[in-house]
């Protein structure tokens, strides 16, 4: 990890564009089995991809929503992952079913939600839209379960052009991470590079001048 903030590059579908995430000083990248999902990826693809990315600094997390536990432990069997993250109905006991490390979305920074998974790292996405939809919300919501010593993950409507202010919005208390779909998206859904490398950017570029304006105060 190169930063306080980590960055999750989510929905990568192609073995050459989760190695680039990584060169481009991604944590961790998402790989989507939701039917009915764009991003969608088969066993088959998703082995491929975490093949790619083997021994590299990343971890690897599988995406589900209201997955029948057959078909996420028949996918664990086969493909090496790190994390789980769960982006639908499912229960406490549902999510902590699963041994790995787990990531559970909700919508906005809902506190009765959050206290319903205390095991789980929440990532905060659009109040009324799914995920993977690049929709922006009031991320400044976060900055109350922040403080109450939630790990969140800030998500959608994220780009290099406003991460930053997003970050800035949350307050002094920098969340868990970020996440980003869309906003680092070319054609067909391919994780374009540059724009990788610029969001990456721009969350170290935040992370610096927040620490810098501490210290400053600190000074005073």
């Amino acid at each position: 990890m190169s930063g306080i903030v980590r960055v999750k590059i989510c929905g990568v579908m192609h073995p050459e564009d989760a190695v680039e995430a990584v060169k481009a000083g991604a944590d961790l990248i998402g790989i989507n089995f939701v039917p009915g999902s764009p991003r969608r990826v088969d066993v088959k693809r998703a082995l491929a991809i975490c093949e790619a990315v083997e021994g590299m600094d990343v971890e690897r997390v599988a995406l589900f929503r209201n997955a029948q536990w057959d078909e996420i432990d028949g996918i664990l069997r086969r493909v090496p992952f790190e994390r789980i993250q769960f982006h639908g109905d499912e229960t406490e006991e549902d999510v902590e079913a699963v041994d790995l490390p787990t990531i559970k979305a909700i919508h906005g920074a809902d506190e009765e939600a959050a206290r319903t998974y205390p095991g789980s790292i929440l990532l905060l996405d659009h109040p009324h839209h799914g995920g993977g939809q690049g929709q922006a919300w009031d991320w400044s919501e976060a900055e109350a379960l922040i403080a109450q010593g939630y790990d969140v993950i800030i998500a959608g409507g994220l780009t290099p052009e406003n991460v930053g202010s997003a970050l800035a919005d949350v307050g002094e208390i920098p969340p868990w991470g970020v996440d980003v779909a869309t906003g680092v998206e070319g054609p067909d859904y391919r994780k374009d590079p540059a724009r990788m490398r610029a969001f990456v950017e721009a969350v170290r570029s935040k992370e610096a001048e927040i620490e810098a304006a501490k210290e400053s105060g600190g000074d005073q």
